[in-house]
């Protein structure tokens, strides 16, 4: 998928993010705004993956269960991590870098519902674009 491609995905992505976040506001658990933004990102056609294993690779060996496991997945390119946080830490967007370098993949959102306007929740990362 090229850059632009990738690019046009994300917004698509955010479009449905923003609608969930207009209909159901802020202090739900992420599971509530995850079951939501599937149900809206497959209604707008989109291939979605739940819960993807993101493997460790330790001295050429791939290790698929380790527990890790990426949110949502769209297009198998975009990652999406969900939260429903008072506020997003360090740790959260390394999370979501990780699983990025891990996954071979090179576009992720972190997507904090949990913010009075949802802008304010929204983390891009790119991974070697």
């Amino acid at each position: 998928m090229s850059p632009e491609e990738l690019n046009t995905l994300a917004r698509r992505v955010l479009d449905a993010a923003f609608r969930v976040h207009t209909t159901l506001g802020p202090g739900l658990l992420e599971n509530a705004y995850t079951a939501c933004l599937i149900y809206e990102l497959r209604r707008a056609g989109l291939d979605v993956k739940t819960e993807v294993p993101v493997p460790v690779v330790y001295e050429g060996v791939k290790l698929t269960d380790v527990g890790y496991r990426s949110d949502i997945l769209v297009a198998n390119e975009l990652v999406i991590e969900m939260k429903s946080l008072e506020a997003i830490a360090p740790v959260h967007l390394s999370q979501l870098i990780s699983y990025l370098k891990l996954s071979d993949r090179r576009l992720g959102l972190l997507l904090n519902f949990n913010v009075e306007r949802f802008k304010d929740g929204i983390y891009r990362r790119v991974n070697g674009l």
